[in-house]
């Protein structure tokens, strides 16, 4: 992942939080409380997001995430039986995934050598760890603190040997933000829990599921506390989408590594989905005239 995708976030960050405190400015008000000139944050902005800060602010808002549960709300049943799966791992990247046995969760990774290092990301600094599987662990660190990410998702796995090794494992966290890339994971949880997370990577890109919806998924309808508490636990945020999960209201709900970073996400998804699906109308649209 490039150097400047953390720049541009780092810009995004400070422009979510103006926009969270004072809501929707124009172009002119936003860079100049950003220190940029209009010309410089549009651009900046444009590539980062692939849309107008205008247009994003639009995303941004409250009531988009009630639109995207309107409009874009995937049933899980419906995306397994209908083979939407492959369209719910992120740009089409492919994972390669297991999960621990019961019996290696219970002994809270003892004798598992994890190896970890912090890298830029679309959405500031990300701290990875791999097993020599896979990735077991990406949190974001930017509304949390790095400390604070690498204790919460180091408690998960108290047992295990912590190594700083960056170069180690760069392939497969770079290739976690990458199109077209591979990485595998190697999920560690509770049977329950990585039923739940499995269900999550059925969630297209772009679209929103709901937590009872996941619950109905899973085979336990009744248990939607128990699901919001095996999504809150998600070890992988961004290949396992939990950030596509939402209220039945279209409220935001809770995100492990801070709203904001949930909100920049779900926006940044529908931007792109949207970009592309008017790039290939306007392709259909040429490709018409020429025929005629």
């Amino acid at each position: 992942m490039p150097e400047d995708h953390a720049y541009h976030y780092a810009i995004i960050g400070r422009a979510l939080r103006i926009i969270e405190t004072e809501g929707p400015l124009s172009l002119e008000d936003l860079s100049a409380r950003l220190q940029m000139s209009p010309a410089h944050f549009q651009r900046t902005f444009s590539r980062w997001v692939g849309v107008s800060p205008k247009r994003y602010q639009q995303y941004l808002a409250l009531d988009h995430a009630r639109s995207l549960l309107a409009n874009r709300f995937t049933t899980l049943e419906t995306a397994l039986a209908t083979g939407l799966s492959g369209g719910g791992r992120l740009h089409d990247l492919f994972l390669r995934w297991e999960a621990m046995s019961p019996g290696d969760y219970a002994r809270a990774g003892d004798g598992l050598d994890i190896r970890w290092g912090l890298f830029p990301s679309p959405f500031g600094e990300v701290l990875a760890m791999a097993t020599d599987r896979g990735i077991c662990g990406l949190a974001f660190t930017a509304e949390v603190g790095a400390d604070a990410a690498f204790a919460d998702l180091a408690a998960r796995w108290p047992a295990a040997r912590y190594t700083n090794a960056p170069e180690a494992i760069r392939p497969w966290a770079e290739g976690a933000f990458g199109e077209g890339g591979q990485t595998p994971l190697h999920l560690i949880g509770a049977p329950f829990q990585i039923k739940v997370w499995e269900a999550l990577m059925n969630i297209p890109s772009g679209h929103v599921t709901t937590y009872s919806a996941l619950a109905a998924a899973v085979g336990h309808p009744r248990a939607v506390r128990a699901v919001g508490t095996a999504v809150g636990r998600n070890p992988v945020s961004w290949l396992i989408p939990c950030h596509r999960a939402l209220r039945k209201s279209g409220a935001l709900g809770g995100y492990h590594w801070g709203l904001p970073v949930k909100r920049a996400m779900l926006a940044w998804e529908a931007a792109r989905h949207d970009a592309r699906a008017d790039a290939q109308a306007e392709a259909g649209i040429e490709t018409t005239l020429a025929a005629s």
